[in-house]
């Protein structure tokens, strides 16, 4: 058997995808709280998901690992969205497929995920947290501060960015809420920038069927290149939906009371899982999830592994039709009216641990804005510079030169 296989991590964290509307009598509903969004943003939210995989696989190497969080970068573009205007606005309203959906309704349901998500489950650990850093000689509006607090319960901090503290403290409140998994997120503030939009995503969860470590095995997983690499796999016989599609088998692990899950869609022999990817679309899963999944007695193979993960999603987002913001012509006048501001990066840190007990799994994504021209930069002149030298009333020009060599004198 083929021993490629990708993971789809948790229906409700990382696809937003929100409850299982079915009257298959195969399915035993979740017994945690539910979480209720709007179906209408419940399925944008799952088109955004997938489309962003698509062009995160399209931008990466096709041997290397992925492993990214839709949430995470939804609600930390969410939060950009809010300090956009026009067609900014637009593109980033698009990319995250919330063309006609109002703010306030968005809101609305970012404020349910907030709530809900780390209640749903009282024995999954999960934490959902957003914040704003910015550099305190930068005024951002009150209007836009105040929509982080209250929409996104957003820490709003002001810093020193000139001072070796600044990100240590961004820093610790990325490794804090993801209790360490995700130590740095900002190597260096630059003179640019402004102001930074992270937000925080962890997930610890135990199997609710957990693999029994006496099993625990070297086997042989096949890479891509058709080479082989030794891994331990866990092994476990017991009743999983399950079900095979055109192109991939499908097998949902649950977590506790069943209301978190790990889905696998482990490619037939004739595909990858970058066909698998392709194919996938919000449609797709919610039939699978809806028809095609079904309870049997089968065994499940998973390697123990852990992964860094750590992906620039500037040209994806691109990809996706967001360019304005990193322009600059971009327009986030509500965050500074009079500043020329423009996205210098969109970032995501991962981090994934799977092992015979369970899951742990974390993501911060980062946005970074930054002055298109800086002021706060010194005007030194210690490369070739132009000079002219003349009279204000009149606009006279007395001299003009161009220094390329400058002799110091005695």
């Amino acid at each position: 058997m083929k021993q490629n296989f990708f993971v789809l991590l948790g229906a409700t964290i990382f696809t937003l995808f929100l409850g299982r509307c079915t009257t298959d009598d195969s399915i035993t509903p979740p017994t945690g709280t539910p979480v209720e969004i709007a179906p209408q943003i419940a399925g944008r939210t799952n088109e955004f998901a997938f489309d962003f995989f698509k062009n995160v696989k399209n931008t990466q190497p096709a041997e290397d690992n992925v492993f990214v969080s839709p949430l995470s970068l939804h609600m930390a573009l969410g939060m950009l969205l809010h300090g956009a205007e026009g067609e900014t606005a637009e593109q980033i309203n698009q990319t995250l497929k919330m063309a006609g959906v109002s703010e306030a309704d968005l809101r609305t349901a970012y404020q349910a995920l907030l709530k809900g998500l780390p209640k749903a489950d009282s024995r999954v650990n999960l934490g959902l947290a957003n914040s704003m850093w910015y550099r305190n000689t930068f005024a951002v509006q009150n209007d836009f501060q105040n929509v982080l607090r209250e929409s996104f319960d957003a820490e709003v901090t002001s810093l020193d960015f000139n001072s070796p503290s600044a990100k240590d403290k961004i820093n610790q409140w990325a490794s804090d809420k993801t209790y360490g998994k995700i130590p740095q997120v900002i190597e260096k503030i630059e003179p640019e920038h402004v102001l930074f939009l992270l937000n925080a995503l962890y997930f610890k969860g135990d199997w609710k069927y957990q693999f029994d470590a006496s099993k625990t095995g070297d086997a042989m997983f096949r890479l891509a290149n058709d080479q082989e690499k030794s891994v331990k796999m866990m092994r476990l016989k017991e009743d999983f939906r399950v079900a095979q599609r055109p192109g991939y088998s499908a097998i949902e692990l649950p977590y506790s009371t069943g209301q978190f899950a790990l889905t696998l869609l482990i490619p037939n022999e004739d595909a990858t899982a970058n066909d698998v990817i392709q194919n996938l679309s919000a449609t797709a899963w919610d039939e699978l999830q809806k028809t095609y999944l079904q309870k049997a007695n089968v065994e499940v193979g998973l390697p123990r592994f852990t992964l860094d993960y750590e992906i620039n999603l500037n040209s994806t987002l691109q990809a996706m039709g967001m360019t304005k913001a990193f322009s600059s012509a971009a327009e986030l006048g509500k965050i500074n009216p009079s500043a020329p501001l423009a996205v210098s990066f969109v970032k995501q840190n991962t981090f994934l641990g799977i092992d015979e007990k369970g899951t742990e799994a974390a993501a911060v994504t980062t946005i970074g804005v930054e002055l298109t021209s800086a002021p706060i930069n010194p005007y030194i002149c210690d490369r070739p510079f132009v000079m002219i030298l003349s009279e204000k009333t009149s606009n006279t020009i007395l001299f003009m030169g161009r220094i390329m060599n400058p002799e110091s004198g005695k």
